[in-house]
This record gives structure tokens, C-alpha cells and sequence, in this order.
């Protein structure tokens, strides 16, 4: 009887070991799935472009983003970003979020998340027959807690060349670039977007993108999606953004939905 009930015991171990491994298996591929997608870059888009804050002047936004996958959902709540023209035709960068981590199976996890640096340098002006040019080399740090799904694990950086035409009350901007991953079992990528968008009023301009990763997880596959949205003028330095979408491919996986809300203050 002794040996049967050690033998039971044992199984018993083993099947609790077995689901805690699992879990824990599960939820650090349900975390690099998340937080290796990349930051929306423009607000209130992933896409971004190549214009700077002008030479003096500055940006802050306080924001929001989410994106659900069938594994959980994971965003900020909220995250500061900050802007300066530090000369003509070069901006600093920075973005400092809280993150939260909902996984569908474990505890909810709220903190620090990875911090954002990055320089905005338009060398081509836009004129009437060539669009406006520029790179924006942005370096992610590692100061989000992995372990918890606050953090990519290790730094990124993202080396892209971004684009933007405009014809009166229509502008278009897009392009695309690297990420560089140094986070355990990441995958380099690349990340190509595009957005159009209308002013209708000296208040209201709204858009549309479409935004397409290669394969940032070994066996998540490559992603399409596109969000819808726009921004609110209530005077010159106060702006609401907001933007909301989902995947087109690989939905489940990477992008069930996705939303964007943010409050713009310029001076």
C-alpha cells in the first residue's frame, strides 16, 4: 500500500510539475509575442513619418495602447512621451511607459515597462514634385521585468527611412525598417507600413494604415493589419489621437485588436 501510494504521489508531482512548465512556457511566448511588436511610432499610428518637432519646440503626450492576441491582452497605462526640435530638421526622442500584462492563463502584472530613445533626422525637404525624407533610429532599453511580461527581455533598435507627400487637404507618409532583437529565442524583422489621411476641418483629420511584420517569434509567423483613426484640434497646443484596428493575417497570434487613445500637448 505504501509503494502504491508513493507511486501516486509521485504521478501526482510530476502532473503539477508538468503544468506549471506549461504554464510557464506558455506565458513567455504569449510575452514575446506581445511586447516584441513594435511601438506605435506615430501617433496614433504604427507608421511613422518623417517630419520633426520644429526647431525649439516641443511634444508631450500622455497615452494609452493596447493589443489583444487569444493568449491575453498586453499595453500601457499609460506612457509619457516627450519631443524636441533640438535643431532644424532634428528631433529627441523619448518614451517612458507603465505596462500591464493580461495573460489569459496567470496573474495580471503592472510596471515599468522597456523605455524608448530615439533621434528624427529629416535630410530631404518635400517640394512639389518630391516627397519630403527622413531616418529615425530608435533604441529600446531593457528596463521592464521580463520575467513578469513587462519587458522585451534584452534591447532593440529599429533603423527605418520614413516618407511623406502632401496635395492639399490629403497627406500620405510611409516606409518602413529593421528591428534588431537581442532578446532570448527574438527574431530580427522588419516592419513596413503606410497611412493616408484628410483634414475635414481646421479640427478634425482622420486616416487609415496598413502595417505588415515579418516574423518576430520562431513559429508566430508574419502578421498584415491596419488601424483607422485620427486626431481632435481643440486649439493650438491641445490634441486628442485615437486609432483602433486588428490583424488582417495571423490574427489570433498577433493582433485580435488594437487601440490607441493619447492627449497632445504642444508649445
Amino acid at each position: 500500500m505504501t509503494q502504491k501510494m508513493e507511486i501516486a504521489s509521485g504521478k501526482a508531482i510530476r502532473l503539477v510539475m508538468d503544468r506549471k512548465t506549461s504554464l510557464a512556457v506558455n506565458t513567455l511566448v504569449y510575452c514575446m509575442a506581445c511586447l516584441s511588436i513594435p511601438a506605435l511610432a506615430g501617433p496614433p499610428y504604427r507608421t511613422d513619418d518623417p517630419e520633426p518637432v520644429e526647431y525649439q519646440h516641443h511634444e508631450f503626450y500622455i497615452a494609452t495602447q493596447q493589443i489583444k492576441t487569444v493568449d491575453g491582452r498586453t499595453g500601457t497605462l499609460p506612457h509619457f512621451e516627450f519631443n524636441y526640435g533640438s535643431a532644424p530638421d532634428v528631433m529627441l526622442h523619448i518614451i517612458a511607459p507603465v505596462v500591464f500584462s493580461s495573460p489569459a492563463e496567470g496573474p495580471r502584472q503592472r510596471g515599468l515597462g522597456d523605455v524608448e530613445f530615439g533621434v528624427k533626422y529629416r535630410f530631404m525637404q518635400e517640394t512639389d514634385s518630391r516627397p519630403m525624407v527622413g531616418t529615425f533610429p530608435i533604441l529600446v532599453t531593457h528596463t521592464g521585468n521580463a520575467d513578469k511580461g513587462l519587458g522585451n527581455g534584452d534591447a532593440q533598435m529599429f533603423l527605418p527611412i520614413w516618407l511623406q507627400k502632401k496635395w492639399g487637404e490629403w497627406q500620405s507618409y510611409g516606409g518602413g525598417g529593421y528591428w534588431i532583437n537581442h532578446a532570448p529565442d527574438a527574431k530580427n524583422y522588419w516592419f513596413f507600413g503606410w497611412q493616408v489621411q484628410k483634414e475635414l476641418s481646421e479640427h478634425l483629420t482622420l486616416g487609415g494604415e496598413i502595417f505588415h511584420n515579418t516574423e518576430q517569434v520562431a513559429g508566430q509567423g508574419s502578421s498584415t493589419g491596419f488601424n483607422l483613426g485620427g486626431s481632435y484640434n481643440f486649439d493650438e497646443h491641445n490634441h486628442l489621437l485615437f486609432s483602433a484596428g486588428k490583424g488582417l493575417t495571423n490574427v489570433d497570434n498577433t493582433n485580435k485588436f488594437s487601440s490607441y487613445v493619447g492627449y497632445q500637448w504642444t508649445w
